[in-house]
């Protein structure tokens, strides 16, 4: 840990921007002060803003890594630097690593076990080797035959704090529309057509059989371990009314209007991504994530598969006018730092963790603006 004093910074506070000091003592955040502080002994951020590090609590960009390519498996310790090294560029400080859970098709990821992945998350963490702070996010694809089995390696880890509940038969939720589905299978699985048709045939009997034992054993595990518990791509007022009588906290990507309502009607928190918002819209032709910041609906971004999306999509509410600039942090930093039990960051007040990073927004041609992540630290340290 390192003591430190940032000045010249534009801070982004919880209900303001202001021109001002950060003092930073044994990791933590000591002081924040109105004022350059130039003559100051510090870290001088030459105007640039300076925020709290992004809390990323859902994103399948380590997993991409494990596998680049369809049936291409990567060694675990190179991915997860790797995977690391990007989200810290990102200027994501804390990571939830999604991994999923369930596959009734053998050759895919999510169908292999993860202990080896667990065992070198926690030696890379041992060895300092990380740049942020690693979670575990466990995705359960509801459906699959599999599905408890895989999970076995999760149980009692200490690192395990999030579970989310899926099931992407076709058909429903975020695969209503079978032709998107069939893009996406055939595209980034590698699927061919012939396969598609067959898992389509195969997934209404797995969810009959496999779907609602599964779901019931999730919901009892989080609640006696305390563990958070979010549902997936909400569709109707039904599924958010099953997950809050469950006990979710989170409605993760709601695919419609009326489901992010009925989520916030219920207390539910509305997470959606990144590239939704960068893209003007969902890639499966569902809500636009916009759309829900603009009803004050919108709670929490992740990155779901572009780490830099989440401070792209930030500098897109603001320009849009959707939101302020400290409204917009707030749903990369303290929204999701709430929302998992992480108490102690996703803000610049004292006492809280020292993870900070350096954004110098950029002019753009087209009158657009960009924002570049041009330093990191974690609790203090310098990590990029």
């Amino acid at each position: 840990m390192s003591d430190v004093v940032f000045k010249n910074a534009r801070l982004v506070l919880p209900t303001e921007e202001v021109l001002g000091s950060v003092a930073v003592k044994e990791g933590r955040i000591q002081s924040v002060d109105q004022g350059a502080a130039l003559d100051a002994q510090g870290w001088d951020l030459e105007g640039d803003y300076l925020m709290p590090g992004f809390v990323e609590m859902h994103t399948d960009n380590f997993e991409r890594h494990l596998m680049p390519r369809p049936k291409v498996q990567w060694a675990e310790m190179p991915a997860l630097i790797a995977h690391d090294a990007e989200v810290a560029a990102a200027g994501i400080t804390t990571v939830f690593d999604a991994l999923g859970v369930g596959d009734a098709d053998p050759e895919s990821l999510r169908g292999s076990t993860w202990d080896t992945v667990i065992k070198t998350i926690e030696l890379c963490t041992q060895q300092n080797l990380l740049r942020a702070d690693h979670h575990l996010h466990v995705r359960c694809e509801l459906p699959a035959p599999n599905t408890i089995d895989l999970f076995k390696p999760f149980h009692g880890q200490p690192r395990l704090s999030l579970i989310s509940l899926m099931d992407h038969t076709p058909g429903q939720r975020q695969w209503e529309n079978i032709d998107v589905a069939r893009v996406y299978y055939t595209g980034k699985k590698g699927w061919s057509n012939e396969k598609f048709e067959r898992q389509v045939s195969l997934s209404a009997e797995l969810q009959d059989r496999y779907a609602e034992p599964h779901r019931a054993f999730f919901v009892d595990y989080c609640r006696s371990h305390g563990i958070a518990l979010a549902s997936h791509d909400d569709t109707t007022a039904a599924h958010v009314e099953q997950a809050h009588a469950e006990g979710a906290s989170m409605s993760e990507f709601p695919t419609t209007l009326l489901a992010a309502r009925a989520a916030h009607t219920h207390g539910l928190l509305n997470v959606m991504g990144g590239p939704n918002v960068v893209r003007g819209g969902s890639h499966s032709g569902n809500v636009a994530a916009s759309e829900l910041a603009s009803h004050g609906l919108l709670d929490i971004l992740s990155s779901d598969y572009v780490p830099g999306s989440m401070l792209s999509a930030v500098m897109r509410l603001v320009d849009e006018g959707i939101l302020s600039l400290p409204q917009a942090v707030a749903t990369v930093t303290h929204n999701p730092a709430q929302a998992t039990g992480l108490k102690d960051r996703g803000q610049i007040a004292p006492s809280l963790r020292a993870d900070l990073i350096q954004v110098r927004v950029v002019e753009m041609a087209h009158g657009q603006r960009h924002g570049v992540v041009r330093a990191v630290w974690r609790e203090g340290v310098r990590v990029l």
